[in-house]
C-alpha cells in the first residue's frame, strides 16, 4: 500500500506518462512509461514547486538516479526529510 507521497507523486508521473492504462508501481520504469528527459524535468519542477525543495542534479544525473518510480518516490521523501 502506498503512503500519501507516493499516491501524489505516482499521479503526477502519469500525468507526463504515454497512455496505456498500465498501473504504476513504485518498479515501474519510467522508460516503460514513455518518460524521457523532457518529461522527466517537468516532473521535477512540478515536485520541487509542490513540495518546496530542490533537486539538484541535471537530467544525465536524473537519468542514472531515478530508475523507477520508487527512485524519485524515495528521493523527494529525502529531500523533505532534510528539510523539515
Amino acid at each position: 500500500m502506498a503512503d500519501q507521497l507516493a499516491t501524489d507523486i505516482i499521479a503526477k508521473i502519469k500525468a507526463h506518462a504515454e497512455p496505456g492504462g498500465e498501473e504504476i508501481t513504485t518498479n515501474t520504469e519510467l522508460t516503460a512509461l514513455g518518460i524521457h528527459s523532457l518529461e522527466l524535468t517537468e516532473i521535477i519542477f512540478d515536485l520541487e514547486e509542490e513540495y518546496g525543495i530542490e533537486i539538484e542534479m541535471n537530467t544525465v544525473d536524473a537519468w542514472s538516479n531515478l530508475k523507477n518510480v520508487g527512485d524519485m518516490i524515495e528521493a523527494v521523501r529525502a529531500l523533505i526529510a532534510k528539510k523539515a
